[in-house]
């Protein structure tokens, strides 16, 4: 009988055949993709990404999505640099402190979802336009001093590899735990699948959307935290530059994680993740022009999706014929 490919090893084999690909791309110039410098390039656009997609990845299975984390990401790295204020003995505190106020707009997000029964989309974009107000109105430009001694966490590496891209696998490596082996994670599984069986079956299905939500605003925190120690102060853009919201759903659907929920986890999104900083790399190193960026991301984009809902409709055909 013939076995369909998990989507997880098609985002890892579209990996690696882009990879090749842009090798070849960039050695035409006569230059080298995959030396210390372009590994190093891939990484360090992957860790910050890749936290919040982590999070994203979280509230798409239970059927919701979060558009707060870009603003959220500029808004923690001020708490923290801020807090900090160059002391070293301010770390833990600025670090803390962040963390808190993520994990308080997470709570808001997941409450006007689950109490108010505002479509996720709409609720958190109206915490996201919040969250603009206050930084426009509050900062005109970087604020804060992060002190030297944590500014190593966003420049030291263990060869090509950034130690602050290990510390994004290791929370990767936390989140798939959490999802496939406790039973919160079962049950945002069982809520993005459908939410009314879920709630039948005993699922306490607010609580478990809400504390989705507060995961997905603490890993858009620790995102926030990480580009205060490489910017060394805090930034009120520095997420909404980077077009983080987009960009982590984009990464999310990549890894073959379903809009709808349900089905999906964060291998596949890493896979995401890293394809999208595979792409910008060699598009750097092309020196590609930045709307054609943008084209060819989209096609990537839709091209994925289009796959995985033909899958999705082979699969379910396949099953009434079975």
């Amino acid at each position: 009988m013939h076995r369909r490919l998990h989507p997880t090893v098609i985002v890892y084999l579209a990996l690696v055949a882009l990879l090749v690909v842009g090798s070849v791309l960039v050695g035409l110039r006569g230059e080298v993709l995959l030396d210390q410098n372009g590994i190093l390039n891939i990484l360090t656009r992957a860790t910050a990404l890749g936290l919040v997609a982590i999070g994203q990845t979280m509230v798409i299975l239970t059927g919701s999505l979060d558009l707060s984390v870009a603003y959220l990401v500029g808004l923690t790295s001020l708490i923290a640099a801020q807090t900090m204020a160059g002391q070293d003995g301010m770390i833990l505190p600025g670090v803390l402190l962040a963390l808190a106020v993520a994990a308080g707009v997470g709570l808001v997000n997941g409450l006007v979802i689950t109490v108010l029964k505002a479509h996720a989309f709409i609720a958190t974009l109206g915490v996201a336009l919040i969250l603009r107000g206050y930084l426009e109105d509050n900062y005109t430009g970087p604020a804060g001093d992060v002190p030297r001694a944590f500014q190593h966490l966003g420049y030291d590496r263990i060869g090509p590899v950034p130690v602050a891209a290990l510390l994004m696998l290791a929370v990767a490596a936390l989140a798939w735990w959490y999802l496939t082996r406790t039973r919160p994670g079962y049950h945002m599984y069982a809520v993005g699948g459908d939410i009314e069986v879920a709630r039948l079956s005993g699922v306490r299905t607010r609580r478990t959307i809400v504390t989705a939500h507060v995961l997905c605003s603490v890993a858009a925190g620790l995102a926030g935290i990480y580009l205060a120690s490489r910017l060394g102060s805090g930034a009120p853009y520095v997420g909404t530059d980077a077009g983080y919201d987009l960009e982590s759903i984009a990464a999310v659907v990549l890894g073959g994680t379903l809009l709808a929920g349900g089905r999906g986890g964060i291998a596949g999104t890493i896979g995401g993740v890293l394809i999208l900083a595979t792409l910008d790399t060699t598009f750097d190193a092309l020196e590609v022009d930045p709307f054609f960026k943008d084209v060819v991301r989209g096609v990537v984009l839709v091209t994925a999706v289009a796959l995985y809902a033909r899958r999705m409709t082979a699969n379910r055909a396949h099953g009434r014929l079975t």
